[in-house]
């Protein structure tokens, strides 16, 4: 859209931009506003179909993003190593020609397991990374493949699985339809929301209250988001599937089960009901810090409410009980009637989704294990927090290079110094990523991509995870600019053709054909939508040119409301999105099952056998003695102007009071001789920080909780914004030997530490 200013002779044309904010899950619309090559203003899309112009603090600095010096626009090469190390900025075709060299023979002499790849959260926040990124994963062929699912939601992933037979269908609360939300270990009013795409979250959860409704909050620190609940129920860090088991306990005890269960949908119930028999609310009080009664309540309330959504997050996913956690929310939706039905939890239908059979060959996790301790595989990858080991370890197989796409573990992952110092060890690493920071310093070669507004937008993954159904296609704002910067897609190509051994001058629209093949193949087997047709009657009907485009319209067009490439004359097409700017709006949430399940029985497996094998550890965990004097366990934190690390070179997002302090309840404060605004050592079994103190009663006595995201001290790193307000790195403090033993997650909250006054 072209407007034309009026008033001055100067003034120039001015152009409106509708797209997709990529810094979260929120998925928000924005209206930007450029003249020339400058972005004059960026405000929420008063049109969008789901936002309807919420914006939040991060959704404005995309122009900073992009004329941030600290970028780089060109592939860089180290030489030397150390205080020696010097950067220079080379072409691109000489960026690849020193991969080729330094990975082919390396991959040569040791195999192709002696490389390793990291995928960071940003992969899942573009089209071209969530499409090409399979293509880079297949051309390395490397069992050691790691991502930051497993420092997030990787329990949540293998519950999903065991109970739908995937580990993508994952149900949602129906926040615009329920009377009722449980909401554990989630602060959507700093994070946004997540594993849950709802744009202005806040604004969701105030609507409940204001329908009658109620919002609970069960969580260790009293949250912006516990503030605005109807209620807060403090809970002791980690404890969140003591506490879901207790309530299914109370559905049994009770006879709240809900009468409307079809036994040929939901399989194990009677063995849930002998699982949870020690978990009763008697049990797990003590373990919880919430009383019997308390836990009887929140029950009834759930199981009587008009509808009911369990809603469990980052704070029950990181514990070392994540995903019997994870399992148990969906127990208590299933058991009392509120899973796939309106205002319960229900399956998303993205547009490039399809609707299944019902039935499938189910998930697995273990198929194989980690070289060096033994970790099993969980979606082909391994924990990240077992990664140091895989590169200090000498033998066959050892890690001697490293692939990091859009990540930074060195600041991320558990026992951060320990892999840092393995990461300075390698033989080589490649980094693809747009600044030199904690973890690319550490890289041999950098392939910079481009930034947000450089790129076309389109949300793959969160459609699926979305509270409506929706879809929205944003063009990019910018062109690349061909004399320094190629395509994300492009890198991604290229760096899989050298992995392939074809070289690093070949063609990188080899790969664009063998992405696009693949859903276009599917699509004209038999029994597919365009059966009887070829491949390349199908491309010759695409209106899309670009490879990612392209493979965006064949699933478009091949998905559950597509054309079927003119079988469906109804049906959405790449050209429908176009013509939409704000948005598609498919639709409220609808039933789902039985179709969406890929279980062998077609049924939803309550009762998997390796979560009810993993519940005596979590009765052994209620007899443990409580730490003792002088010890604290960490409660992490969120805030809204801060998404990890990604948002920390943003002078307007970390500037004013100082956000990385240890919060610390006055009890315990006294208790230390801890002094507001005074510094503190705080130890773990693996690291050490100091830090300032925040004492507050919003964190209970016996908790410290440091921030997320920082620690930008580190000398090489060419972040000058987030060195200024450089902050610590919790995960210092993490124990990469502390997992969730069902989907290899790292333990990041209940971490048992000390504090002591600084100096």
């Amino acid at each position: 859209m072209t407007d034309t200013a009026t008033g001055p002779a100067d003034a120039a044309e001015t152009t409106t931009h509708f797209r997709t904010c990529p810094l979260c899950e929120a998925t928000c619309g924005l209206e930007i506003t450029t003249r020339g090559d400058e972005v004059v203003r960026i405000r929420g899309d008063r049109d969008d179909v789901f936002s309807r112009g919420f914006i939040c603090p991060k959704g404005s600095t995309l122009k900073q993003l992009h004329t941030d010096p600290d970028r780089l626009r060109r592939p860089m090469v180290r030489t030397g190593e150390g205080a020696d190390a010097t950067w220079a900025e080379v072409g691109w075709d000489e960026a690849f020609a020193e991969i080729e060299r330094r990975l082919l023979p390396l991959i040569e002499e040791h195999g192709r397991d002696a490389v390793a790849l990291y995928l960071g959260n940003p992969t899942v926040h573009n089209l071209g990374a969530g499409i090409y990124a399979r293509a880079l994963i297949t051309a390395l062929a490397s069992r050691n493949l790691y991502s930051a699912s497993t420092v997030d939601q990787m329990p949540r992933h293998v519950s999903c699985g065991a109970m739908y037979g995937s580990p993508d269908a994952i149900p949602v609360p129906d926040l615009d339809r329920t009377s009722h939300l449980l909401m554990l270990g989630a602060n959507p009013y700093e994070s946004n929301g997540s594993l849950c795409t709802a744009p202005d979250f806040p604004g969701r959860l105030e609507a409940i209250r204001a329908r009658g409704g109620k919002v609970v909050v069960v969580d260790p620190r009293l949250t912006k988001t516990a503030k605005h609940a109807d209620e807060h129920v403090p809970i002791r860090p980690g404890a969140d599937g003591h506490l879901l088991l207790a309530m299914v306990h109370v559905l049994f005890a009770e006879d709240l089960i809900s009468a409307e269960l079809d036994p040929t949908v939901y399989a194990g119930i009677d063995a849930v009901r002998d699982a949870v028999e020690p978990f009763s609310p008697e049990a797990v009080a003590e373990h919880t810090g919430i009383d019997a009664d308390t836990i009887r309540r929140l029950t009834r309330e759930v199981a009587a409410a008009e509808s009911a959504a369990v809603y469990g997050r980052i704070g029950t996913n990181t514990v070392a009980f994540g995903t019997v956690a994870s399992w148990a929310s969906d127990l208590v939706t299933a058991l009392t009637g509120n899973l796939d039905r309106p205002g319960g939890m229900m399956f998303p239908l993205a547009l490039t989704g399809a609707k299944g059979s019902g039935k499938g060959r189910g998930f697995a996790t273990g198929r194989s294990t980690s070289r060096v301790k033994g970790h099993p595989e969980v979606r082909s990858e391994y924990p990240i927090a077992t990664l140091a080991d895989e590169i200090e370890t000498e033998g066959d197989g050892q890690v001697r290079a490293l692939i990091t796409f859009a990540g930074n573990p060195a600041r991320s992952a558990p026992n951060s110094e320990r892999l840092e110092a393995a990461l300075a060890s390698l033989e080589c690493m490649v980094s693809i990523d747009p600044y030199l920071n904690e973890t690319t310093r550490h890289a041999h070669v950098i392939l910079p991509p481009p930034d947000a507004l450089e790129k076309s937008h389109y949300d793959l993954a969160f459609t699926t995870l979305a509270v409506r159904n929706v879809a929205n296609y944003s063009p990019s704002v910018f062109p690349v600019d061909p004399a320094e910067q190629i395509p994300e897609h492009t890198i991604l190509a290229r760096l899989a053709l050298v992995l392939s051994g074809m070289g690093a001058t070949a063609d990188p629209t080899i790969i664009d054909g063998l992405v696009l093949d693949r859903v276009l193949g599917r699509a004209t087997k038999p029994g597919g939508v365009a059966e009887g047709k070829s491949t390349t009657d199908l491309v010759a009907l695409m209106a899309a040119e670009d490879g990612p485009e392209r493979v965006l319209e064949a699933m478009i067009r091949t998905g559950a409301y597509g054309d079927g490439f003119g079988a469906n004359h109804d049906g959405v097409t790449f050209q429908t999105l176009l013509d939409h700017p704000h948005g598609l709006d498919l639709g409220a949430l609808e039933p789902r099952l039985p179709e969406v399940l890929k279980t062998p029985s077609g049924q939803v497996e309550l009762a998997p056998e390796g979560f009810l094998a993993d519940l005596p550890r979590l009765v052994a965990a209620m007899a443990e003695v409580a730490a003792p004097n002088g010890h604290l366990t960490l409660i992490g934190r969120r805030h809204v102007r801060s998404n990890n690390s990604w948002m920390h070179n943003v002078e307007v997002l970390v500037k004013g009071k100082d956000r990385c302090t240890l919060q610390v309840h006055p009890d315990d404060a006294a208790r230390l001789g801890l002094v507001d605004g005074g510094d503190a050592e705080v130890t773990s079994r693996v690291g050490k920080v100091v830090a300032p103190v925040g004492v507050t009663d919003e964190i209970p006595a016996g908790g410290v909780s440091p921030p997320r995201g920082g620690g930008h001290d580190a000398p090489a790193a060419r972040m000058a914004v987030a060195a200024r307000h450089a902050g610590v790195n919790a995960n210092v403090l993490t124990d990469d030997g502390q997992l969730d033993p069902l989907s290899g997650n790292a333990v990041l909250n209940g971490v048992p530490v000390t504090i002591t006054p600084a100096g």
